[in-house]
């Protein structure tokens, strides 16, 4: 019996380590009979050592999202592996020190500006560098912190998040003539690399101990993963602009 992804050829950015959410969406698209590529910055070589561990062998690209020059080659890059693309999994998200870990009030825009552009915007670069590559339509998904609260520590990835979010809509709107659909997943926190980089992580992991309605495991990046791979699939051919929360149901519970 084939996999949801038989045929399909995913690009998938953010493989950082293999407790990272696109590792395990890697792995599985694998599993589900994808081909896929990877991206990496700035240290394509973690990525390479990590790739490694996954069922088959994959390319590793060098792609700084902030980076004109590297957006241009990239698809030519990706069309010597894979000749095209029917998916692109945007796992990017970054904010200087001084934008995290409470220090909301006083962080300046320079810093603001970065995490926008890396984590937002270049949900927009990446997708249309890769989009010579989906002549025949396709899936984006990006991964998402619910922006619709603001989270202890946080602070100005919380606004980022949101970009991304009204982003992802605008592309949804403005991609779907071409049968390219934009969704989402905002998932639970996991004690990934990017987690790891915010100060006081801790705290707001605590927030799912007592309010999440099934047991969240801060170690287990495979629902996310598997919502992703499912995004990914022929399975939601109607669905886009949407954003679907993989965290254990916290977001529909109040106090």
């Amino acid at each position: 019996m084939s996999g949801i992804l038989e045929g399909k050829r995913v690009l998938i950015t953010g493989v950082l380590m293999e407790s990272s959410i696109a590792f395990h969406a890697a792995k599985l698209a694998q599993e589900q009979g994808a081909e896929i590529i990877l991206t990496a910055f700035p240290r394509p070589t973690l990525t390479e050592r990590i790739a490694k561990k996954l069922p088959k062998p994959t390319k590793v690209i060098e792609l700084d999202v902030s980076n004109d020059e590297h957006l241009a080659r990239l698809a030519d890059l990706v069309a010597e592996e894979l000749g095209g693309l029917d998916g692109v999994v945007h796992s990017i998200g970054f904010a200087p020190q001084d934008a995290l870990g409470g220090n909301f009030l006083n962080t300046p825009f320079e810093s603001v500006a970065t995490a926008m552009h890396v984590s937002a915007f270049s949900l927009k670069s990446l997708t249309m560098a890769c989009l010579p590559l989906m002549q025949n339509g396709g899936s984006v998904v990006g991964l998402t912190f619910d922006a619709q609260y603001a989270w202890p520590q946080y602070d100005w990835m919380g606004p980022a998040k949101a970009a991304l979010e009204a982003t992802s809509r605008y592309m949804a709107r403005d991609l779907g003539k071409q049968n390219i659909r934009c969704n989402l997943i905002s998932a639970g926190p996991i004690g990934s690399m990017a987690a790891k980089s915010i100060p006081g992580f801790s705290d707001l992991a605590a927030v799912w101990d007592s309010r999440s309605p099934l047991e969240w495991d801060l170690k287990d990046p495979d629902p996310a993963g598997r919502g992703i791979v499912a995004l990914l699939s022929d399975w939601f051919p109607k669905t886009t602009g949407e954003i679907i929360h993989v965290d254990g149901g916290l977001h529909a519970i109040g106090a």
